[in-house]
């Protein structure tokens, strides 16, 4: 199969430092290739990947200084798209909505992941006026404030299996905030968390320049303030498995609809279970007193950390292993591409299919 995969420019494939959809683009599209098929892969220049790259701007966007306006440099990734859409079986974006006028005559070859949150009033008009687009959920709980749309299916995110080694025994005795510093992470909660645990904290976090202030007036104060909490600064994949798998337990104290949460299946392939507030896909991907707790409250968080010692960091990886490797999700996009396929070749609509169960994805 032919399948062109077009990736977002802010970050390169994979990502330097943060990233989360371009880390799942890397990994999807290095497993297609692992699989057999021709993957063409439309991305920034200084990207990685087993796929063909066409690069479409000279470095990631975010790391370029010289940049001032992202929109050019994908617009311009468009045309070339648009050029050579011919020459591929199907076309897989993961840039949200930019795409949709342009390549809307053939929207039947193409397939849309959603990575972002779907609750923002802007979007139900701009999903109603292009219905025939097939969408990619990467979690139920994502779908929910979308209109009536062509759902293809829910595929969960999946890691290579040997990217993040399980650590049977942990020697770090702390717990860790992975991702970004901002009022929807909810890193305070973490230091609160810490603070009533008596346990140290390290966090390992980006900050963005509009949660600037963020930090400098609700988080680094808190930080000084509390001898057992660490802040590493972010981090990159190569240290990623130090700093999960040594860690007791990973926080995910969110307070947002979270579309999935990778860092949570990053923590339990090093076999590190996951304390998370049930918010957007939390009760779909922790399996609650097996793979980590799913919890309300400061207070039941606080608890849960003193639950740790009753979870098994081995069937936290077997949780891993069975519902979120990347061989799982390519597998999964391989039958939703051949029933997009199949659709296109007859000029019949694509029938949408339902969402998926807790410990699957669903694409029929």
């Amino acid at each position: 199969m032919k399948i062109a995969q077009i990736a977002p420019l802010a970050e390169c494939i994979p990502p330097k430092l943060y990233g989360g959809t371009e880390r799942i683009v890397s990994y999807l599209t290095d497993a297609l290739v692992l699989k057999g098929h021709d993957v063409t892969l439309f991305a920034s220049g200084d990207s990685r990947t087993l796929a063909d790259l066409v690069p479409c701007s000279h470095m990631a966007l975010r790391l370029n200084p010289e940049i001032r306006d992202p929109l050019p440099y994908h617009v311009m990734m468009l045309e070339q798209v648009r050029q050579r859409a011919d020459e591929f079986d199907i076309l897989h974006f993961h840039i949200d909505l930019l795409h949709f006028p342009l390549v809307r005559e053939i929207a039947n070859k193409t397939l849309t992941t959603l990575h972002g949150r779907l609750d923002l009033p802007d979007l139900p008009p701009f999903y109603r006026t292009f219905p025939e687009f097939p969408l990619v959920s990467i979690s139920n709980h994502q779908r929910e404030p979308m209109p009536p749309v062509n759902w293809a299916g829910t595929i969960y995110h999946g890691l290579p299996a040997d990217l993040l080694p399980f650590t049977a025994a942990p020697g770090g005795g702390y717990l860790a905030f992975l991702g970004r510093i901002s009022p929807e992470k909810r890193p305070d909660r973490a230091i609160e968390i810490a603070a009533r645990t008596g346990m140290h904290l390290k966090i390992a976090a980006k900050i963005d320049k509009v949660d600037q202030s963020y930090w400098d007036e609700a988080i680094a104060p808190l930080v000084e303030t509390h001898s057992n909490v660490e802040y590493v600064g972010e981090i990159g994949e190569e240290q990623k498995a130090h700093f999960l798998g040594n860690a007791a337990a990973l926080l995910f104290p969110i307070d947002w609809p979270e579309p999935f949460g990778l860092v949570m299946i990053e923590a339990m392939s090093c076999g590190t279970p996951v304390i998370a507030f049930r918010c957007g896909s939390v009760p779909e991907v922790i399996d609650h007193g097996m793979s980590g707790f799913v919890v309300d409250t400061i207070e039941e968080a606080v608890e849960a950390v003193g639950r740790i010692p009753e979870l098994d960091r081995h069937l936290v990886r077997a949780q891993f292993d069975a519902r979120f490797t990347a061989g799982r999700m390519a597998a999964d996009y391989v039958s939703l591409y051949e029933r997009r396929l199949a659709a296109f070749d007859a000029n019949i609509p694509f029938v949408s299919s339902g969402p998926a169960e807790f410990g699957q994805s669903i694409t029929a």
